[in-house]
């Protein structure tokens, strides 16, 4: 909380009944189940969605957009390895940014990432149906019902048990990265660079040329494209409080599920290029497998990776629905949200938090049918958090620089100040791709904003973790100046 800054008055009512009916499965995940999170919750974009930047900035816009966004999510993960070594709780985002922005900075972090995490789930539900069709498994059909199923069955997973859930989504996830690296040997063997940069260029675009056919331009309405091989990886700390010695095991995953998602991210993108060319996938809904067999019949290879790729979205579906309840779970927990959406099962798991999210996500899944519109969505939650996350590892580097710190971000506020940019960059390209998605994120946003400030925050329980952190940041503070 900002020194001058009076905080508003906590409910102090919260006792010991109140957090031990609220709480997670502590030890339940090691930094491999960790890092098969973080994957699994990216792995899904590297199947298919990343490829419509082409039609936005052609080869060399989106390798551009690639590569800046990769940084930005390089210093973020950094930034974050060393925020959740300092607060390893459920809060993760919010955490971080309740103690360096104060609670409303903690909730506008906490609503971004829910944004995130809610209608990220709800649009890869469209997506599985629409594999389920074209696969043409058991002659089933995209809609609601497939929908409705994903909910169901995936959501009882986790009202199962973390443990159990968190070795369900590494299972899958292996099968995708495996299926992943065979793709990419299959497509190098018919690589050709001169199919890379294929697409026509836009002679009225200032800068453009073969490689950057839709101009300068294009590489910033390429950039939340360019996310969509990294969009997730974030969420790991939100696992904190169920992880066996966090403190140790949180910037080991993020580093290590980073530099996976680079490796694939790399030559996902080349082999697909290169194997077909860019014009050819630019718009496919299945460019991985429009890559392999163009307008042929399709072979072994094309078949195994379009059934992989199903389960590259299960995968993401699956860690997401994950990361939303957790992130809900802790903001309920502190009252800025309803409380009674953080009570937790007798197998500890927070099971109104995995609900009532996943209510709403089929409801819009089914309602709209629009799947890209909820990404887009998703996306611009996802760059305010980005931005707030990264402005909140600054301020503690300034405003408390003596705070412990088990492991410490490389660059220290240089590499968090690089992160802010971009992620204020990307959210303005946001409104490059999908003005009437933007408007849409900040009407929810607005509604939120509205309920905190007319009543929740009258109403925090400062015995929850993130709160009683700031509390004690705060108490320190006063010391300091008397």
């Amino acid at each position: 909380m900002a020194e001058g800054t009076i905080p508003p008055p906590p409910d102090t009512t919260a006792d010991d009944t109140y957090l031990r009916r609220r709480m997670l499965r502590a030890g339940s995940a090691g930094w491999l189940l960790l890092t098969g999170l973080g994957v699994a919750y990216v792995v899904s974009g590297d199947f298919s969605g990343w490829n419509i930047g082409l039609s936005k900035g052609g080869f060399g816009g989106l390798a551009v957009a690639m590569v800046v966004m990769g940084v930005m999510y390089a210093c973020l993960v950094f930034a974050l390895a060393e925020l959740s070594a300092i607060l390893p709780t459920a809060g993760g985002g919010y955490g971080f940014a309740r103690r360096a922005l104060g609670p409303w900075g903690g909730f506008l972090t906490g609503t971004a990432i829910l944004i995130e995490y809610i209608l990220a789930p709800a649009a890869i539900s469209i997506f599985i149906g629409d594999y389920v069709e074209s696969l043409g498994l058991f002659g089933l059909e995209s809609g609601w019902p497939i929908q409705l199923a994903c909910f169901v069955v995936f959501i009882g997973i986790h009202l199962w048990g973390v443990g159990e859930a968190l070795r369900f989504s590494l299972i899958v996830t292996a099968i995708a990265v495996a299926a992943l690296l065979i793709f990419a040997v299959g497509a190098f063997t018919d690589f050709s660079a001169d199919r890379l940069n294929d697409i026509p260029v836009d002679p009225d675009a200032f800068g453009a040329n073969s490689w950057l056919p839709f101009g300068v331009l294009g590489i910033w309405a390429a950039f939340p494209f360019g996310m969509w091989f990294f969009l997730g990886v974030e969420g790991v700390p939100l696992a904190a409080e169920e992880a066996k010695d966090p403190v140790r095991s949180m910037p080991r995953a993020l580093a290590v599920s980073l530099a996976v998602l680079v490796l694939l991210a790399v030559l996902t993108f080349l082999a697909a290029t290169g194997a077909r060319g860019s014009a050819a996938i630019q718009e496919a809904g299945n460019p991985l497998v429009v890559a392999l067999q163009g307008e042929g019949d399709p072979t072994a290879l094309s078949r195994f990776v379009n059934y992989a790729g199903l389960a590259g979205l299960v995968a993401s579906f699956f860690s997401l629905i994950y990361a939303g309840s957790r992130q809900l779970f802790a903001l309920s927990r502190a009252g800025y949200f309803p409380r009674f959406l953080s009570l937790t099962s007798r197998r500890r798991s927070p099971y109104l938090a995995l609900l009532v999210p996943g209510a709403i996500g089929f409801a819009l899944a089914a309602s709209t049918g629009d799947g890209a519109r909820m990404l887009n969505i998703a996306v611009f939650g996802a760059t305010i958090s980005y931005a707030l996350m990264a402005l909140s590892h600054i301020v503690l580097r300034r405003r408390e620089p003596a705070l412990p710190r088990p492991y410490r971000t490389p660059g220290g506020s240089l590499t968090s100040s690089v992160a802010l940019v971009l992620a204020l960059s990307a959210l303005v390209a946001t409104f490059l791709v999908d003005k009437v998605a933007a408007l849409i994120a900040l009407g929810v946003y607005a509604a939120a904003l509205a309920h905190f400030a007319h009543y929740s925050r009258h109403r925090l329980v400062a015995t929850a973790p993130e709160e009683e952190f700031a509390a004690l940041a705060a108490a320190e503070a006063e010391l300091k100046r008397n």
